[in-house]
């Protein structure tokens, strides 16, 4: 079997039986285990081998017959099980995504413990925006272990596992990731299989989504595999805004010898939206009864394409090399329409009355990025030691070019505001009786240009590190590691009216490291401890510019050089244990996350000053993942968090918590096999009070206390899945079973509210082939 097909215990439909096939692994392993005359003797007096009938799972990662439970991580250079890994690694499968019913990845870990969703704003881009314990993570979205640029809508279709690594991770993933980072493993082309599947959904506000999952095999040297995906819904209780999804991935794999394989892959999304930004604020509280205010005439709109060539050789058996390369392009685009709340003007027509003001937000980005990674895998013998080593070197070529829509409104205003306005000058969603007014969704009737490029940023990275896992003892083992990155930055800026422009640039060099024990208890058990840092630059969120209080380039002086690195370190002490003949996982792990020599500024402004900020996050977070009881399969967590700023230029930020930031996050998914052909289960996810405010920075305050609050939510999910026959299964999903009217996010002045979507339900048919 070639290096590249890793095929778990499973077995598709064109090949033998699974019990029979079942029966045969286990048998030829105790032939094999076992010396000819002992087996020749005591055959009949075999102990009983229990044989599982378990459905195909082509991910290599998954733990043998639990569908909620990975065994390994998808990045190859984890070289050891998560149950025997020194950090808190969460991952989530496809049986457990599939169950959960969502599948944009912003709603996926917006379920999850220790993760917040952030806003687009005016400072920064719209599209998928993450926060991992406090920490920015917009620009930390790994796909395979690279890099994925850009701020663009993200889809399930194609993963086969999601991690999320918490704790800073710059040995691993490079700049940034102060808080953690999200690794999409996909879907690979397998010679181990056979299979194909399709699944059709049907539901409440329009839904329809379809898939397709195929994997041919010809043979032991080449094998490809095929994923589709159409889905179309309104946004539940929010239409007309909506959601559709087209996307396309393939994969193709040669392996002609054990020793050496190549595959080839495609990936490519179109994510159109008519896009709702939810609710907004009144007196600290959210507005009751928010009309759909989106403007007809309103797009949010990714197309991402990636092309990726992975090749494996094996020299020896302790010695094998890797190169994983790939090409992206992505554009991210939006015109969408927020609403707050205003008091009209008293000497307008209609008076003064409460009223939602509506605004526009626009832009548009284009990424286009190169990376190539190279790792040796090594398990040399040193010092009396075997040595799992891997060298690594990574070279990427990151390139985003942001820029304007030019919006005229062409509809007529109906609102005055302003404490002089005498007329007409603005575009509210109610009258003066407070009714929705007539055409809301058409009112601005707007007129859509794309206008000139704003933000023009690049940074060139070669990188290279070293990691090391070696026991100690029986029971002790080490992991270590070190990474150095050379960068090279460069941005520029274009005033969007007089065109006018600027450059800054400059180059420097981070490094990072890990270190890590574990101590095994039992065979099950085990303690440990680790330390971990992450860097990152002045200027390292591509979608901001110069708008210093979101993450931008901060200018001080007028250069953006001279500022040290930000880092973060993290330091963890926790216990895993793998009970159960390993198919329950349970995990536990006290953190402490410092952030210094933090760029701070404010708002838009360029100006800002090097090196100032610091903040830390202390917290507890507890897991579990895998079978209770033969018919019972549990996967969650719970997190407690306390957040703390340290220094600031701003004295009065200090002592104060970080925006965007829950002290208590919880979910809980089960699954109950009831029956052989029929399962049911349920999700509930909690999220407590956030309050809103600039990145890296304190939640929005003033002398009554926090602002911009995001009220605290408790959500639950039901599912159950009945098999109509061997091919056939049928998965009934009831979203937000109470409709409760929760928020995800908000814009740090209460502008909007990211609405939680309200009641659905979902019937979806899974035919396998």
């Amino acid at each position: 079997m070639s290096v590249s097909s890793l095929p778990s215990l499973r077995t598709s439909r064109a090949s033998a039986p699974p019990r029979a096939a079942g029966a045969a692994v286990l048998g030829l392993s105790a032939a094999m285990l076992m010396p000819g005359a002992v087996q020749a003797q005591d055959a009949a007096q075999l102990a009983t081998v229990k044989v599982e009938d378990t459905a195909i799972d082509p991910n290599p990662n998954a733990e043998v017959g639990v569908p909620y439970k990975a065994r390994t991580s998808g990045d190859e250079r984890r070289t050891r099980p998560l149950a025997e890994t020194p950090q808190t690694i969460q991952v989530l499968t496809g049986a457990q995504i599939a169950d959960s019913g969502y599948t944009d990845l912003a709603r996926i870990l917006d379920a999850q413990p220790g993760i917040t969703i952030g806003t687009g704003e005016n400072g920064n881009a719209f599209g998928d925006r993450y926060i991992i314990r406090g920490q920015e993570a917009r620009s930390d979205v790994f796909v395979d272990g690279m890099r994925d640029p850009g701020m663009t809508t993200r889809e399930s279709f194609a993963i086969e596992q999601l991690e999320i690594s918490k704790g800073p991770n710059s040995t691993f993933a490079g700049r940034g990731t102060a808080g953690g980072a999200i690794n999409a493993i996909t879907k690979q082309a397998n010679t181990a299989f056979n299979f194909g599947k399709a699944t059709l959904g049907v539901g409440t506000d329009q839904h329809l989504r379809a898939t397709l999952d195929v994997n041919r095999s010809f043979g032991d040297s080449f094998a490809v595999r095929a994923n589709a995906l159409y889905a179309y819904e309104e946004v539940p209780d929010r239409a007309p805004a909506d959601r559709e999804r087209t996307g396309l991935a393939l994969s193709a794999l040669y392996s002609p010898t054990d020793q050496f394989s190549l595959t080839l892959d495609y990936y490519g999304l179109r994510a159109s939206d008519l896009p709702d930004l939810g609710g907004y604020l009144v007196a600290g509280r959210p507005a009751s009864h928010v009309p759909v205010y989106a403007q007809a005439q309103d797009f949010l709109k990714s197309d991402v394409d990636t092309f990726t060539a992975r090749l494996k050789y094996e020299f020896a058996p302790n010695l094998r090399i890797s190169n994983l390369m790939r090409y992206g392009e992505s554009d991210n685009r939006y015109v969408v329409t927020g609403a707050r709340q205003i008091t009209t003007a008293a000497g307008g027509p209609g008076g003064s009355y409460p009223a939602a003001s509506l605004s526009t937000h626009q832009g548009w980005q284009e990424v286009e990025y190169f990376a190539n990674q190279t790792n040796l895998f090594w398990d040399a013998e040193l010092f009396g030691r075997t040595h799992e080593l891997v060298i690594g070197l990574e070279y990427t070529d990151h390139q985003v070019l942001n820029g304007v829509f030019r919006v005229t409104n062409a509809g007529a205003f109906n609102c005055a505001t302003g404490n002089n306005a005498t007329a007409y000058n603005s575009f509210c969603a109610h009258t003066a009786s407070g009714a929705v007014v007539n055409g809301l969704n058409t009112l601005m009737n707007r007129q859509i240009v794309k206008g000139p490029w704003d933000i023009d940023w690049a940074v060139k990275t070669t990188s290279a590190y070293v990691m090391d896992t070696f026991d100690l003892t029986d029971r002790l083992t080490v992991f270590a590691g070190v990474r150095a990155e050379w960068f090279d930055f460069d941005l520029g800026t274009q005033n969007t009216n007089t065109l006018a422009q600027a450059r800054y640039d400059y180059s420097d060099t981070l490094w990072n490291g890990l270190f890590g024990v574990t101590y095994k208890l039992t065979e099950a058990g085990m303690i440990y401890a680790s330390w971990s840092t992450a860097a990152d630059i002045n200027g390292g969120e591509s979608d901001v510019g110069t708008s210093s209080g979101y993450g931008g380039t901060v200018i001080f002086n007028g250069r953006v050089a001279g500022a040290k690195p930000e880092r973060s370190q993290n330091f963890e002490i926790g216990t895993k244990w793998n009970v159960f003949d390993e198919r329950l996982l349970l995990t536990a792990a006290l953190f402490q996350t410092t952030k210094s020599d933090v760029m701070e500024g404010a708002d838009y402004s360029a100006v800002g000053t090097f090196n100032t900020g610091k903040n830390r996050v202390r917290g507890i977070e507890l897991g579990i993942v895998g079978e209770v009881t033969e018919k019972l399969t549990l996967e969650g967590g719970v997190t407690f968090m306390e957040s703390e700023i340290l220094a600031s230029a701003t004295p009065a930020n200090v002592g104060k918590v970080l925006s965007n930031f829950a002290d208590q996050s919880a979910s809980l998914q089960a699954r109950y096999q009831a029956t052989e052909d029929f399962y049911f289960g349920g999700a509930v996810k909690y999220e407590s009070k956030r309050y809103a405010g600039q990145p890296d920075s304190a939640a929005g305050f003033n002398a009554s206390g926090y602002t911009q609050p995001i009220p605290a939510y408790t959500v639950l999910d039901l599912f159950a899945a009945y098999r109509i026959n061997r091919d056939l299964e049928a998965r009934l999903n009831i979203g937000n079973v109470t409709d409760k009217e929760y928020y995800i996010a908000a814009y740090r002045s209460g502008a909007f509210l990211y609405k939680g979507d309200g009641r659905n339900a979902r019937l979806t048919f899974t035919y396998e082939f």
